[in-house]
């Protein structure tokens, strides 16, 4: 309940001098507990760890306690180019600009400060940054991998294929 990012199986077996599998069982079965129990919180495997969430049902009030009325909201350009890093990713600023058909640089710094998308290297033959998603990225969405991400077919024209021969 201290950390501010998922922790590791592997962590809590060294910090606790137990075996990984001891550790892992007894995570499982304190969800599985929390679950059945309809506790306030419950206890989530994402981004690679283990953490505490609230339980949807009180989440609300959670977040009235917390923000005091304020909320922070992505503008519809930060969602987009937040789509466009998390299903193309790495990707560089010139490729979401060409997938959203404007630019994103404003966007991307946006997203970059607030830890939803990282730097991830480079690209061998253009030289550009490229970006993806960060691990609070997944954490936000309650998810473990971006493999998790719902599938975008059913959501893309029947043409998609014309579509995207013209924008290269």
């Amino acid at each position: 309940m201290i950390v501010d990012e998922p922790v590791k199986e592997m962590t809590l077996a060294q910090v606790l001098e137990r075996p990984t599998h001891e550790v892992v069982a007894a995570l499982r079965e304190l969800a599985e507990e929390y679950e059945a129990s309809a506790r306030g919180f419950d206890l989530r495997q994402v981004a690679g760890g283990w953490r505490f969430y609230t339980r949807p049902a009180y989440a609300p009030f959670v977040e009235r306690f917390v923000r005091d009325g304020q909320q922070t909201r992505l503008t519809q350009a930060a969602l987009e180019t937040l789509a466009v890093v998390a299903y193309r990713q790495p990707v560089s600023r010139a490729r979401v600009a060409a997938v959203r058909g404007v630019n994103s640089d404003g966007v991307m710094r946006t997203l970059v400060a607030r830890g939803l998308v990282e730097e991830a290297g480079t690209d061998p033959e253009s030289q550009a940054v490229l970006y993806r998603t960060s691990s609070y990225f997944l954490e936000r969405l309650g998810l473990n991998d971006v493999s998790e991400l719902p599938e975008l077919a059913p959501f893309l024209p029947d043409d998609v294929e014309n579509i995207e021969e013209t924008t290269k």
